[in-house]
């Protein structure tokens, strides 16, 4: 594959030198169906299933008849429990259950490559060379971005643990911050403009092509 190369600024968005792109990661085509499949996962992962109904035998009461069986000239009833009786139980009603389900480890590594490819390929993807706030406040990580010419939604991923940077972001609705451990296909879909210190282009490559390794062994 072709070399790839892409420009690395500072927090003025001042070039300050290029970073080396790992084809297998950056080049990856865009794969659709397998983007949303992944989303689907996710999405799925996600929902709590804990909506909870009472079946006939669960409602309290009912143990008596409400009436006898013969001569009322009403229809038999064994219990005011009934689901057919205003109180009664819930027939074939929801119950707490997981919905989460798994795809291979090989179908998730391809979709966040061609979510991180296509990134690139939109010019949507932005890496700095470090990002350093003087102190830990919203207004510096928002002097930050505008400085970096970025008013849409963003999603920032660093390579580790960073208080400082957390914490300023945490209370920007239209801003969402990852380390690189975290990254995911369905924050890159969901946020527009994607930016990445060098260090967190690093960790994601080496962690997508150990993974590349191991499933070739």
């Amino acid at each position: 594959m072709a070399e790839l190369k892409a420009p690395v600024f500072s927090q003025s968005r001042t070039e300050v030198g290029t970073v080396d792109l790992e084809p297998g990661v950056f080049a990856e085509p865009l794969r659709r169906g397998l983007l949303a499949d992944v989303v689907r996962m996710q999405t799925a992962s996600r929902r709590s299933g804990n909506a909870s109904t009472k079946e006939k035998g669960d409602v309290r009461g009912g143990g008596k008849k409400p009436w006898r069986q013969k001569g009322t000239g009403r229809a038999r009833a064994g219990s005011n429990r009934s689901p057919l009786w205003s109180g009664g139980g819930t027939t074939f009603g929801p119950h707490p259950r997981d919905y989460s389900y798994r795809m291979s480890k090989q179908a998730r590594r391809t979709a966040l490559k061609s979510a991180l490819a296509q990134k690139l390929r939109e010019e949507r993807l932005t890496i700095l060379d470090k990002i350093e706030l003087e102190e830990a406040k919203t207004k510096h990580f928002v002097a930050m971005l505008k400085n970096l010419g970025i008013d849409d939604t963003v999603l920032v991923v660093i390579d580790g643990q960073d208080d400082p940077i957390e914490r300023s972001a945490r209370n920007l609705p239209s801003v969402k911050v990852l380390r690189a451990g975290g990254l995911n296909v369905y924050d890159l879909l969901r946020y527009h403009q994607l930016v990445m210190t060098s260090a967190a282009v690093g960790a994601v490559t080496k962690r997508m092509m150990a993974g590349e390794e191991r499933g070739a062994e």
